[in-house]
């Protein structure tokens, strides 16, 4: 068994961008990011399992609804 435990997280990608102005964003149009922060139900990974700090996982959320409010990704999967 790895260090780790029996959950091994592969290697953490940082989706936040910084602008020109130096503001910490996540381009909500970028789905192929924004999909691998999501179980393949549909629900948000958590803090832990993507490595990210409070206001990063704030915006990573706030991106994926937006996301799903313009119909980029599933609100849910198609097989419940």
């Amino acid at each position: 068994m790895s260090r780790f435990g029996r959950f091994h997280t592969p290697s953490k990608s940082n989706v936040t961008k910084v602008s020109e102005n130096g503001v910490l964003y996540v381009d909500w149009k970028n789905v192929d990011d924004l999909r691998r922060m999501m179980t393949p139900n549909g629900k948000i990974y958590g803090r832990k399992r993507l490595g990210t700090n409070a206001r990063e996982q704030r915006l990573i959320a706030q991106a994926i609804k937006r996301a799903r409010f313009m119909g980029l990704l599933p609100y849910t999967s198609a097989t419940l």
